[in-house]
């Protein structure tokens, strides 16, 4: 039989009987267990299966592949959001047969050499477990802090955890590296616990150890997106550039710019010197990167010293993760040479380390001299020199040249200005929209420096305040300020428009006023404050646990009053002598010098934490704020906002030459609703005599008031002409024949009132009103209004003490341009219309 034939035999073979061999004899005595030796063939089996088997593998092995995969950009998440796919393929190493090509010369990329498909295999899963935090919408909750390094991943943790801890945000940590240690391996190596509520992700790619740059900036991009996709984060979170691989800075700011995203790059030590930013909100920190300030000096002359410290200190100042504000100093008429040289050597922002292009951001504006200056050319100045572009995110920093900015003044104002200007609590409070601005400085005297400021005070427990003290506490104020105060844009732009029309009137038009403000302040703070009294604007104002503390001292040792009020100085410009010496010479100090009614204070060195109310614990609401009046007493939000419509209401007529029937109509960044001088149809012809002397605007007469011509009636023509002969009964002079009295008068009133007899006549005068008394000479309103009171008593009346207003103050139209009535309408319809007042 063949050898085939001997290893495969077919089935009759095998189901035939072996009884023609030859039976083996059994030898009794051997074991039943006795192995048996295999058969031959069998080893010839398994010798084929090896050889089939060798053959295979070296087929599969040489299976050619192309040297360059194209790089897939479109990851694949799995099947559903809990399935994770298993590797496919298997890593390419160093021992593999076929490698990419290396970099020509040998450096440390020669470790990140692939350019495979992308695939995130760990993000889908907590992306899709995020759906609860309404991720979906737009406006949200959501902030991202994204790492690359683990350096810099240790650096914003501690941020991320302490942002979550306030709830006010839903934190998420996304980790998109290079190093393929698992997230619980990073919690705890920074010493994360379940006290963290952070939300994590894993936006690394496959094979990151191994990618190249290009793949590692691909990918982040492409991480971010599908991010976006699910969260909609507002801002993304990241650590310096410096700290952080080049490739994700890179993909991080082309890929949030093109999304419309804010990027926050903290700098270094964000812990210690920026903690304060885990206590605003996705709102305030969405507006982080739209935000810009504009700084604003105004130089009086002769202030060369303190515009140099002021400049110093500004410089100084930390700026830490934001971007340095432009710069605007305007120059007196006449600069002294260190000045000149200290300016000539400025630079502005400072030249960045990295040899990248600098842009200049300051502006000088100097004077041409003049001979006076003006309360309005003054204010006009200083307003022209600010205009935003972006009136809801570019705001103005308007400084005087005796402050001194302390180091943490910009980090400060930044962390006040995104609370209460931007954060989303705050968006739809009233006191968020009547807020102007904010005040680095708390004054020491009133605005009118007749007495001294006390700021006010609150208990330390709300529940128990009989039994806790009271503590300083950051408040409300109706006064504006010009040492140091940050105006929004919005607020900045109305106010332009209100001083446009302000200063357009004619003086000869606009009543007297007191002046509610001290000439040691520029002449603008009078007509803002018009404008914060006519809407109910306030400033908010600092107020910290020392009062020899604060974040802008005023120094007043080199104080000049403001240019325009320098000539009222009883010691001339010009005037250099100096005083005669004298060794007794005593030098007598005037306890009530300007110097010592403004104590300065140090500027504070301290972190921002320990600056803000309650040392940060907890951020206090505008409306749970004191709110004071610009005298200084303490209302609240519902009188001031009464207070404001009936100031705007005396305003509008008074000084605006409205007519009492006008219905403004308010428009956002105009104040045009206060004025109607280029409206002719709303003008009034008001007289002087309708101001009140309790309103802050008090009457005066026109320069041709004495010359002014009374329309008067006929009834009027009859009082003036009984007046007379009263003023001459007075005189001692022969009093007139009532039938002289009667022609006087009836030529007065016309041909038809001829015939009337004295005693109606008198009957009539005593009917009439004092309505006209405005058009009677000053000096004789005494001597009136007793001649009426005689006429009272004679009669046996009790003396009237009240006059009727005029009707055309109620109807809003003149008498001469209303049909003429017959004698009897006119006294009923008087009778009828009529209101009473008190003198």
């Amino acid at each position: 039989m063949s050898l085939f034939g001997r290893m495969f035999a077919d089935d009759e073979e095998l189901g035939k009987k072996d009884d023609d061999r030859k039976q083996r004899q059994t030898n009794l005595h051997l074991p039943a267990w006795s192995a048996r030796k295999p058969a031959p063939w069998r080893r010839r089996r398994i010798l084929y299966a090896f050889i089939a088997c060798v053959a295979l593998y070296v087929f599969v092995k040489n299976i050619p592949v192309p040297d360059h995969p194209p790089v897939n950009l479109r990851p694949n998440y799995g099947k559903s959001p809990g399935h994770v796919p298993t590797q496919i393929f298997k890593p390419i190493t160093e021992t593999s047969a076929q490698k990419p090509p290396h970099p020509e010369k040998p450096s440390e990329a020669e470790k990140h050499y692939y350019d495979g498909p992308i695939r995130f295999y760990k993000l889908a899963a907590s992306l899709y477990a995020i759906s609860r935090l309404r991720g979906q919408l737009q406006l949200n909750k959501n902030v991202l802090f994204a790492a690359s390094d683990l350096r810099s991943a240790s650096e914003l943790i501690p941020i991320a955890c302490e942002m979550a801890s306030w709830d006010r945000n839903d934190v998420h940590f996304a980790v998109m590296g290079r190093d393929n240690l698992e997230l619980d391996e990073i919690q705890l190596v920074n010493g994360i616990d379940d006290d963290c509520k952070v939300n994590w992700h894993d936006a690394r790619p496959d094979f990151s150890p191994w990618s190249s740059d290009f793949r590692m900036e691909v990918s982040v991009s492409a991480a971010l997106g599908h991010i976006e996709t699910f969260m909609h984060p507002q801002v993304v979170i990241t650590d310096d550039q410096s700290r952080e691989d080049a490739f994700f800075t890179r993909a991080i700011r082309a890929k949030a710019s093109e999304l419309g995203k804010s990027v926050i790059e903290l700098p270094k030590d964000a812990a210690e010197k920026m903690m304060w930013i885990a206590r605003l909100d996705s709102g305030s920190l969405a507006a982080w990167q739209t935000t810009y300030v504009d700084i604003l000096i105004h130089a009086p002359p002769r202030s060369s010293g303190s515009l140099l410290r002021l400049l110093r200190s500004i410089e100084a100042a930390d700026y830490s993760g934001h971007r340095r504000p432009h710069l605007t100093i305007e120059l007196p008429a006449g600069i002294d040479t260190p000045t000149k040289q200290y300016l000539e050597k400025l630079v502005w922002p400072p030249v960045d380390s990295s040899a990248s292009s600098h842009t200049s951001q300051v502006t000088l504006r100097h004077r041409i001299p003049r001979r006076t200056s003006t309360v309005e050319e003054a204010s006009i100045r200083l307003v022209e020199s600010f205009y935003p572009a972006r009136p809801a995110n570019s705001h103005v920093l308007v400084l005087s040249p005796q402050v001194e900015l302390s180091p943490v003044y910009f980090q400060f104002l930044m962390y006040h200005l995104l609370e209460y200007k931007y954060s989303s609590s705050a968006l739809m409070r009233t006191e968020v929209k009547n807020l102007m601005g904010l005040s680095l400085e708390l004054p020491n005297m009133h605005l009118n420096e007749s007495d001294m400021f006390y700021p006010p005070m609150i208990r330390s427990n709300s529940m128990s305040p009989e039994d806790s003290p009271k503590v300083p506490t950051p408040f409300l104020w109706q006064a504006p300020n010009s040492n140091a105060a940050l105006y929004f844009g919005d607020k900045w732009v109305e106010f332009h428009s209100f001083l446009t029309s302000r200063v357009s009137l004619d003086p000869a038009t606009i009543p007297a006023r007191p002046n509610l403000i001290s000439k040691s302040y520029p002449s603008w703070l009078e007509y803002i404050l018009e404008l914060m009294r006519a809407r109910g604007y306030t400033l908010l104002y600092p107020n910290f646990p020392s009062d020899r503390e604060s974040v802008a001292t005023v120094h007043y040792e080199l104080f000049h009053p403001p240019e325009e009020f320098s000539k009222s100085n009883p010691k001339s410009e010009s005037d250099t002598s100096v005083p005669p010496l004298d060794p007794k010479e005593t030098f007598p100090t005037d306890l009530n010098s300007h110097r010592l009614k403004h104590p300065e204070s140090t500027p504070l060195t301290t972190k921002l934490t320990s600056l803000l109310p309650n040392h940060g614990f907890f951020v206090p609401e505008l409306s749970d704020l004191p709110l004071l009046s610009h005298q200084g007493n303490e209302l609240s939000s519902n009188i001031l906002s009464a207070t404001a419509r009936s100031f705007s209401n005396d305003f509008r007529r008074q000084v605006g030459l409205c007519a009492v029937t006008f219905k403004p109509k308010v428009e956002v960044m105009k104040a045009d609703d206060l004025f109607c001088n280029d409206n002719p149809e709303a003008r009034a012809g008001r007289s002087f005599a309708d101001l009140d002397s309790d309103q802050p605007f008090a009457a005066s007469k026109p320069p041709d008031y004495d010359k002014h011509t009374p329309l008067v009636k006929d009834d009027d023509a009859i009082r003036q002409s009984e007046f007379k002969a009263h003023l001459s009964r007075q005189a001692g002079k022969k009093e007139d024949a009532p039938g002289q009295r009667e022609d006087t008068a009836g030529k007065a009133v016309g041909e038809k009132e001829k015939e009337e007899t004295a005693v109606e006549t008198k009957d009539t005068a005593e009917k009439s009103t004092e309505k006209n008394q405005k058009d009677t000479p000053q000096n004789s309103k005494a001597e009136f209004k007793k001649f009426l009171k005689e006429a009272e008593k004679a009669k046996g009346t009790k003396a009237k003490e009240t006059i009727l207003e005029p009707e055309e103050k109620q109807t809003g139209v003149a008498k001469e341009d209303r049909p003429e009535k017959k004698p009897e309408e006119e006294d009923s319809g008087e009778k009828s219309s009529g209101r009473e007042r008190g003198w």
